[in-house]
């Protein structure tokens, strides 16, 4: 940890970038995003297995990004962030810096996208065995079951969009759910509203999704959201053999238009 805030001392006093945005300590054991201007501030940042927010959801505030050139805390999933956010055209190379701590504390500086692509090629960035168990238990489901589990989780969305706020690829400025002219998804929280919105936004981010689990983290009703995209990480990784966040220039599987395609409907 101390190698870390000696990296963000050192940063700050050279001027090299004007803000870390790492974790420190929030509310009892949790940790939150602090904003670190001053090499004197750097004593409040902390890094240990409590710090899973993915930090790359401030890279498209307007607020943080006039503050300067970033360092940016990053983990595995901030990582792939960083680099599907590259390929989308919303961040520019050696517009930040990745700061990747490993367990015993030492610090990795990571400062083009593709020092971070070759870090990233090292990752296990397949789903992790717990998570694989997790979709095979919904997979062999009957459409009926799945109808009724997503009926039941979708009955408890308050619409809130704690899930949008938290994920660092919901970054429109204006969302689908904010057009009244004409009225894409229902206002109010019952259960065609719910439904149009969790499948339409699982499917803005199928192909994009990097798996970092935020959205499942901050519903407040414990909606497994997280499965729905994993589902189709999978899915898409089975027939286009495409991952998300490994590269920062990339084809999108679905946004992607190819002549030849074999399917007659896109024609």
């Amino acid at each position: 940890m101390e190698d870390l805030r000696n990296k963000a001392r050192e940063l700050l006093a050279a001027k090299a970038v004007q803000v870390v945005v790492g974790y420190g300590r929030g509310t009892g054991a949790s940790r939150r995003a602090v904003f670190i201007q001053s090499a004197a501030e750097a004593g409040e940042l902390l890094f240990d297995n409590a710090c899973r927010q993915n930090l790359a959801v401030y890279l498209m505030k307007p607020e943080v990004r006039k503050l300067g050139k970033m360092a940016l805390v990053a983990i595995p999933a901030t990582l792939r962030t960083i680099l599907q956010l590259a390929s989308e055209n919303q961040i520019q190379d050696l517009e930040l810096l990745a700061l990747v701590p490993d367990a015993s504390g030492a610090v990795t500086q990571l400062a083009t996208f593709a020092a971070i692509e070759a870090h990233v090629v090292l990752q296990d960035n397949d789903l992790s065995a717990a998570e694989k168990g997790e979709l095979q238990k919904y997979e062999i489901m009957g459409m009926e079951q799945r109808r009724q589990f997503w009926e039941e989780h979708f009955s408890r969305c308050l619409k809130c969009y704690a899930c949008r706020a938290a994920c660092p690829l919901c970054y429109c400025s204006r969302c689908t759910v904010e057009c009244n002219q004409p009225q894409w998804i229902p206002v109010p929280a019952h259960d065609l509203g719910n439904l149009e919105w969790n499948i339409m936004r699982a499917m803005h981010l199928a192909g994009r999704c990097i798996n970092c689990g935020d959205c499942s983290r901050a519903c407040p009703v414990g909606i497994p959201l997280h499965l729905l995209n994993q589902k189709l990480i999978s899915e898409v990784y089975t027939h286009f053999n495409s991952r998300s966040g490994m590269a920062a220039k990339a084809d999108h599987a679905m946004s992607t238009f190819k002549p030849n395609d074999a399917e007659d409907f896109i024609r």
